[in-house]
């Protein structure tokens, strides 16, 4: 049967893959649009199986909050290119997952994200559909859920590469303004972690044999080498891993946990924070 350009383009406009693949899909389900709907997704999965194993360097890093402030959902969706990563359908895809997943359990988010139903279709169904329509490799790498009863902050970075959410407690009135600012702080100062306690101790072992190595290497003997990498790893690891031991971005004379206080109307605890990036 002959298939019609407005039959072709309402398909389109249903499932935004091209324009011919659109009509070869109609062509083959006899102008059954469900059907020709089917081939498409069929069509997303094998183009979605063949580019899986592409590496996927670029791509966007964003959080959203609730309209009552007090969940953030932070997703990385990772593309081959900055072409794909830059396109305004993309940057609407990382909008509908992490728009879609507030609504999600949170053990489902940090969990199987890609069996929670956004409308209708899973997280993995509106990703093999973005390959489809990309025509590149598209990963769901990261997705976080954060709950608070307290204040949350993000901040995104304009690139889109990197994004932080900080949460706060206690009864500051600007609460909200001291939690953006520690997301701005993680981001810019690339903080991994909160407190010093959450540094794992295999990590520290490490920089401290790395640093002790390092004193060796500079003459110093075997015993002060180890007071020396303590110094260090204090002075140097913390203060540029930990973000409440960081100096702060806009007041190096203080850590990020000294200004904070010190902003805050009242009192704020940051209680919590996630940094996201591209490839991280």
């Amino acid at each position: 049967m002959a298939i019609s350009a407005s039959d072709v383009k309402r398909l389109r406009e249903e499932t935004d893959a091209p324009m011919m693949e659109c009509k070869v899909a109609l062509e083959e389900a006899g102008g059954d649009f469900e059907k020709a709907k089917a081939i498409l997704r069929e069509k997303g999965q094998s183009a979605a199986a063949k580019r899986s194993g592409r590496s996927t360097s670029e791509g966007v890093a964003k959080f959203v909050v609730s309209a009552d402030g007090k969940t953030a959902v932070g997703v990385v969706l990772e593309s081959e290119t900055d072409f794909v990563s830059n396109n305004d359908g993309f940057r609407k895809l990382v909008d509908t997952l992490a728009n879609g997943l507030l609504s999600a359990p949170a053990d489902a988010v940090n969990g199987d994200v890609n069996s929670v139903s956004i409308d209708g279709k899973t997280v993995a169904d509106l990703v093999t559909e973005g390959v489809a329509l990309f025509r590149e490799n598209i990963q769901l790498t990261q997705a976080v859920k954060l709950e608070t009863n307290g204040a949350i902050g993000v901040y995104n970075h304009h690139t889109g590469k990197q994004a932080a959410v900080v949460m706060v407690s206690g009864d500051a009135t600007n609460a909200g303004e001291v939690a953006t600012k520690g997301a701005i702080q993680a981001v810019a100062m690339g903080a991994t972690y909160l407190t010093k306690a959450e540094v794992p101790q295999d990590i520290i072992a490490q920089e401290m044999e790395l640093e002790t190595q390092r004193a060796i290497n500079d003459g110093k003997p075997a015993e002060m080498a180890a007071k020396i990498a303590e110094g260090r790893v204090n002075k140097e690891f913390f203060k540029s891993q930990v973000l409440l031991e960081q100096p702060f971005l806009e007041d190096e004379s203080k850590s990020t946990a000294q200004f904070l206080k010190e902003m805050a109307q009242g009192t704020a605890e940051v209680t919590g924070f996630k940094r996201l990036t591209v490839g991280g």
